[in-house]
């Protein structure tokens, strides 16, 4: 205790002195051993509060005293001493009393350092709760001897729901906080006794009885601060309602801060279950169904309303409500908690350290965004917590006196109060920063237009745009986006918008014009703008969008004129706006596992798992998923290859879980087939198979089952054969697949590739399909099957089916023939489906092209297999490039020229269809040159591709 300086010495010397005094007065012992002398020391330094407490109750300083406070259980594990007497003043007096002493246990623990500042939020949100709990039982039993007990109008017994807001409810109260609480009942109806009340009566009786308990002054003080203002219609409402009432209230009256308020509540005492039923009630109220960003507005409506007050009451330095302070960091974070909390459930959790580490395991807050927030808030809330400490006060502004800000900082143990000060100023002011970011980024809602947007906007509304003026201002040809400009304001659902949303569009259409005109294709960007506009003209949140976020205006501004495809996308589905604002690939699940764990969590977010609502939900997340893979393309973040691969990867993941759900909605319909798993295979052939899928590319599959099933008889309610048990499953997993949803369709589905073509079953045997495969299937349809991988179903028959590909590929072939019918089979090809003329040229089918590249690769394969059955481990073209290489198939010089070509044309095809073109290019040096080598290496292959006459 060097440290302290004469003054504060004397103080704690005089103090320990009293309470030395005090016990033997008392007759309690006092063991003033050097360790707990040290540790009195300390809690004196740190808080009047305790040295009151203790000359109160001096027996806490006895021996069995001292080990309540060093206790590390909280107070619930000593509810059992709280007797409470039916007299109400003997009973107030044990409440505080029993208040006062764990609150000396709070101090008595953090100050000497046997707790963090999380468990000492945690252990002063239990006292209070425990509080409530034997509080609110006196008080039932006060009332049930009068009146009865509460029951609704079905007879049930009814108990109050005592739902905690705040800091309360979040378990992270401070020491003299206030406590945040509404309360409400199930249901009307009264009560059971001789002088019966009904409900609305009886709950406010209640109310007012738990209240007085805590809240009334007595010789003792108080027992806790009781707020209810945060009540519907505040101190105007009645002071407890039923869920009907309060759902009403929400539903037709709610505010945006009320939302914030509950995103942290959560019931305290009373009917728990009843609580959490009404949580469920209000969720919609709090998170909405899609991304929210209309809570902008009210955290500024919040924000200015503090601000008015800081400035009224001079609390620029006030630790919570201050700039840079705890209120703020709360802002940023419950912000995203709103945004997100309707589609992410992980986002709804109440504490704030709880929520940050949610905010930041999503990637919505960046690690050292919340490194820092976390930090800031950590030191607020412990200088908040000793400044309450020092004299049981409600406060959050720091002392003005010398003597108490020395106490705060030794206590804290800083070298001085100056030191803790520059600390206090470093984080409040990287929370101001953070803050400021979030609430008005520079160029969001706040920033003006430029004046000739502006007015080139009124003349739209006025009716009065003509192409003259749209040249003028940088958008030639002029006619088209001046048509499309007029008819925006026109539009049904424009027409249709509330005042608040079209002031919005008002300012938002000229920093549209403004971004579109800078944009590399002024017209087509100001042309979809205008549908997307349209598009989500009655859902506020996107327009709140595009107007608080300056970076998603630009960045979509630059997808409008640079991608055709991704734009058609925003437009059909305006969800994908939020990928805009957050392009981010690191954030993504990119392997099957983590693509696979996230389709379940997305699909966990649903109140009930039907299949349309699971549809729905893994169409958006595979739309999302794929987008952000076509910004990382367009914007040079993925090459070709690793794109291609993780399409597939995410078709795959699709599959898997479509295939799941058909299973699932088959075996409740119809029972399970006898025998381990489900003996039901989905093979991917194609660019599915070979891990090269486009962006709009459909899947081809197969399906395949066990032949032992197909004769035996599911055993559910209504039983079915095998046969017809896989072919429900099929045909469920076909729909699934390419059914129309309001999210759009997952996929276009070609079965073709199946034994026997079109003309064959929609499912196989497995013995059908070996056989045929064995006997009757072409090369090229070999050729097919060397693509092909499993991608859904039984494990142990996907491991038949390895089997059963290795063994047909491996089999012995005659190098010559391979190599002629695969050559034949590329001519027929190009002869029928290459579309290059003089100028273009086919990046599939062209001499050259990718084709000419997968041909090749599949023919060296077939046609040495038998000696190199490692070649079979490979389906993609990338992979079997390197494993011909390693065989000793290809040069390196060869496999290089491949690699190289492959990904480029790749990448050139890629961008094709982002551009919604076919997969055909301009002709240049680069690309003939890329495509000569190609040639030169399959012809030095043995392979002849050159398109002879078109041929049958």
């Amino acid at each position: 205790m060097s440290k302290e300086s004469p003054a504060l010495r004397a103080l704690i010397d005089d103090r320990y002195a009293e309470l030395a005094a005090r016990c033997r007065a008392a007759g309690v012992p006092l063991h003033d051993d050097a360790g707990v002398a040290e540790r009195i020391r300390r809690t004196l330094l740190a808080s009047d509060f305790a040295f009151d407490t203790w000359f109160r109750q001096p027996q806490l300083l006895a021996p069995q005293g001292l080990e309540r406070l060093r206790a590390g259980s909280d107070a619930s594990a000593r509810i059992e001493a709280l007797k409470l007497d039916h007299d109400e003043a003997v009973c107030m007096t044990t409440l505080r009393r029993f208040r006062h002493a764990e609150a000396l246990r709070l101090v008595f623990r953090d100050v000497n350092g046997l707790d963090e500042l999380p468990e000492t939020l945690s252990a002063t949100s239990v006292l209070y709760e425990v509080l409530l709990g034997v509080t609110l039982a006196w008080s039932e039993r006060a009332l049930a001897a009068r009146y009865g007990h509460s029951r609704g109008h079905d007879g049930a017994l009814q108990r109050m729901v005592v739902v905690g807001f705040g800091k309360l409810g979040g378990s992270e109260l401070n020491f003299s906080s206030d406590i945040d609480l509404v309360l409400a009942y199930p249901s009307g109806g009264q009560s059971d006794g001789a002088r019966s009340l009904d409900n609305s009566e009886y709950f406010v009786r209640m109310g007012r009885q738990l209240v007085r308990l805590l809240n009334e002054p007595t010789v003792d003080g108080i027992c806790a601060r009781v707020d209810l203002r945060l009540r519907p219609f505040g101190n105007a409402g009645r002071l407890a309602l039923p869920f009907s009432a309060m759902e009403q209230y929400y539903q037709s009256e709610g505010r945006d801060w009320e939302r914030y308020a509950w995103i942290k509540a959560r019931p305290v005492a009373g009917d728990r279950n009843a609580g959490k039923q009404l949580q469920e009630l209000l969720r919609p109220f709090v998170y909405r169904k899609y991304l929210d960003y209309t809570a902008f507005a009210g955290l500024r409506e919040m924000k200015s309303l503090i601000d008015a007050e800081v400035v009224r009451k001079d609390l620029a330095d006030n630790l919570k409500l201050g700039p840079g302070g705890i209120r703020e960091i709360e802002f940023v974070v419950q912000l995203t908690q709103l945004i997100r909390g309707g589609r992410e459930p992980s986002m709804r959790v109440r504490g704030l350290l709880p929520a940050l580490t949610a905010c930041e395991a999503r990637g919505h807050i960046s690690a050292a965004r919340a490194r820092a927030l976390r930090e800031a808030y950590v030191l607020l809330r412990r200088v908040e917590n000793r400044v309450q400490m020092l004299r049981d006060a409600q406060t959050h502004d720091i002392p003005e006196d010398a003597l108490s800000r020395e106490r705060i900082a030794l206590g804290l143990g800083k070298a001085s109060w100056e030191a803790l000060e520059e600390e206090l100023a470093h984080h409040r002011a990287i929370v101001s920063e953070e803050f400021a970011a979030v609430l008005m980024p520079q160029g969001g809602r706040a920033a003006s237009a430029p004046v000739e947007d502006v007015a080139l906007w009124q003349r739209v509304c006025a009716e009065s745009l003509d192409p003259g003026a749209m040249e003028a201002s940088g958008f030639v040809p002029g006619a088209e986006a001046a048509e499309a400009l007029l008819k925006l304001p026109q539009a049904a659902a424009v027409r249709a918008m509330p005042a608040r949303s079209r002031e919005q569009l008002d300012r938002l259409m000229p920093q549209l014009l403004m971004l579109a005109r800078a944009s590399a294709a002024p017209v087509q960007c100001l042309l979809r703008l205008c549908r997307l506009v349209q598009t989500v003209a009655r859902r506020s949140s996107y327009l709140a969008l595009l107007e608080e976020q300056p970076a998603a205006r630009k960045r979509l501004a630059s997808l409008f004129a640079g991608s055709a495809f991704l734009a058609e996308r925003v437009i059909a589905q305006p969800l994908l706006l939020d990928d805009v604002l957050d392009p981010r690939i690191d954030q993504l699940p990119l392997k099957r596992a983590d693509i696979s764990a996230e389709i379940a969590r997305v699909l966990t977010t649903l109140d009930e798992r039907e299949a349309e609502a699971e549809l729905e939900r893994i169409n958006e997340f595979k739309a999302s998923t794929a987008f952000r893979l076509g910004l990382a393309f367009n914007d040079g973040r993925a090459d070709a290859v690793a794109t291609a691969r993780r399409l597939a990867v995410l078709a795959e993941s699709v599959v898997l879980a479509v295939t799941a759900m058909a299973e699932r909605e088959l075996v409740a319909q119809h029972g399970r087939l006898p025998g381990e798993g489900s003996g039901f295979a989905v093979l991917g052939y194609g660019s599915l198979g070979g891990e090269e899928l486009g962006f709009a590319s459909d899947l081809d599959l197969v399906f395949v089952y066990d032949t032992e099933r197909a004769h035996l008889m599911s055993d559910g309610a209504r039983p079915i054969e095998g046969s017809r048990w896989y072919q429900r499953l099929v045909q469920r997993v076909m729909n699934w697949l390419t059914v129309l949803t309001r999210a759009g369709r997952l996929y276009e589905v070609d079965t073709r590739l199946r034994p026997d073509g079109s003309k064959g079953l929609l499912v196989s045997s497995l013995h059908a399909f070996t056989e045929y495969q064995k006997s009757r299937a072409w090369t090229w349809e070999h050729q097919a099957l060397l693509r092909a991988r499993p991608v859904a179903g039984d494990t142990a028959l996907n491991a038949e089916l390895a089997e059963v590909r290795r063994g047909i590929l491996a089999a012995p072939r005659d190098r010559a023939s391979v190599l002629q019918e695969v050559g034949n089979m590329r001519q027929r090809w190009r002869a029928e489906r290459d579309r290059s003329d003089e100028l273009q040229f086919d990046l599939k089918q062209g001499h050259g092209g990718l084709l000419d590249i997968e041909f090749a690769l599949q023919g060296l394969v077939l046609a040495h297999a038998v000696e190199c059955p490692a070649l079979l481990a490979a389906t993609a073209n990338a992979a079997l490039i390197e494993a011909c290489r390693d065989a000793g198939l290809l040069h390196v010089a060869q496999a290089e020229v491949l690699a190289r070509a492959h990904g480029e044309l790749l990448r050139r095809a890629l961008a094709c269809t982002l551009d919604l073109r076919s997969r055909i290019a301009p002709r240049d040096e680069a690309l003939e040159g890329l495509c000569a080598e190609v040639g030169e290496v399959t012809r030095a292959l043995g392979f002849d591709f050159r398109a002879k006459a078109k041929e049958v």
